[in-house]
């Protein structure tokens, strides 16, 4: 198995650890989280440091996964793009073999990706979630649970979209949009 660092130690770093336990191709090595939680335990692992403490476990085996959760934008995610970040997908996901997902996201459980769609970089796919045919979602982005990206619709970079929220096809939401939960999107 290949090491993992894992960056925010939350309630998303919680849903994180539990997929990347699921998808049993990672050993979480540690996570690093505020200086105030270091030593502490997160569902059985240890916050080793904090950001500053980052730079000493870079190397070309180690993987790391941005964990902090992203409401209205992605803000802190963004400094860590440079870190050798990995994908992470539930094997109780579906993501078509015609769809590509990016460095640095992570698909959580029940969430389906279907044919031709494009996820980018660094970017939250939450549980259940629907990403239609032809879709493409941005870099930094963050399509919360049950959430439904319907065919042909485009989500600009660092963009939010809430809980339950609904596109209608062949629309373009701009980058960083804030899609409120529940809400409908033409």
């Amino acid at each position: 198995m290949k090491n993992i660092y894992l960056i925010g130690g939350g309630g998303h770093c919680k849903s994180c650890i539990d997929v990347i336990e699921q998808e049993n191709k990672y050993q979480i090595k540690g996570i690093f989280d505020l200086s105030d939680n270091i030593d502490k335990n997160i569902l059985g692992y240890k916050v080793i440091g904090g950001d500053h403490d980052i730079e000493n476990y870079i190397s070309k085996e180690n993987y790391f996964l941005v964990t902090m959760g992203q409401i209205g934008n992605p803000g802190k995610r963004l400094d860590y793009l440079k870190l050798n970040l990995t994908t992470i997908i539930s094997p109780r996901a579906y993501v078509s073999k015609n769809s590509t997902v990016g460095v640095g996201t992570i698909v959580m459980h029940g969430v389906i990706i279907n044919a031709n769609a494009s996820v980018g970089k660094n970017c939250i796919i939450n549980s259940k979630a629907l990403i239609e045919h032809d879709a493409i979602i941005g870099d930094n982005c963050h399509i919360s649970t049950t959430a439904v990206i319907n065919g042909s619709v485009i989500v600009g970079n660092d963009t939010f979209v809430g809980s339950g929220a609904i596109t209608k096809n062949n629309t373009t939401i701009p980058e960083k949009s804030f899609i409120k939960a529940n809400s409908i999107f033409k």
